[in-house]
């Protein structure tokens, strides 16, 4: 199985502009230099990967608190992905992942170990495993 994304830039670097679209059609924005860079509104990679990851991390956290018998019923995760530099340009420096949790019947020991294990072993942790990646989960 093979999932698809595109992007397109004109333009040179700080003029240009692109758009970025999943496969599936399921959404397609605009990005720029601003957008990236920036504060100004709009698409761009780091939030991208950042919703990647949140939503595989959510979903992988519900799967192993269901095969341990416990239904969620809500798991929401954050994932703020840090842009920074070092000696060879930019970079990722850290992914933060906070997660609140809403799951009937389980103890705050059962959540965090079920949280730290999913942690690294969600498809898109495994894959940015290079980078620092923190962990907040709070169960309510």
């Amino acid at each position: 199985m093979a999932r698809t994304a595109t992007a397109e830039w004109k333009g040179d670097l700080m003029g240009g502009g692109g758009t970025v679209a999943l496969g599936s059609g399921a959404f397609e924005g605009a990005y720029s230099f601003a957008t990236r860079f920036e504060d100004k509104p709009g698409a761009n990679p780091e939030e991208l990967l950042g919703a990647a990851h949140a939503g595989c991390f959510s979903m992988a956290l519900a799967n192993s608190l269901a095969k341990a018998g416990f239904t969620a019923t809500s798991v929401k995760t954050t994932a703020s992905v840090h842009l920074g530099k070092d000696d060879k340009g930019f970079k990722i420096t850290r992914i933060d992942l906070d997660v609140t949790a809403a799951v009937p019947g389980v103890d705050a020991a059962t959540f965090q170990t079920h949280a730290e294990q999913t942690k690294t072993g969600c498809i898109i942790s495994r894959a940015l495993e290079a980078n620092e990646i923190t962990l907040t989960a709070t169960l309510v």
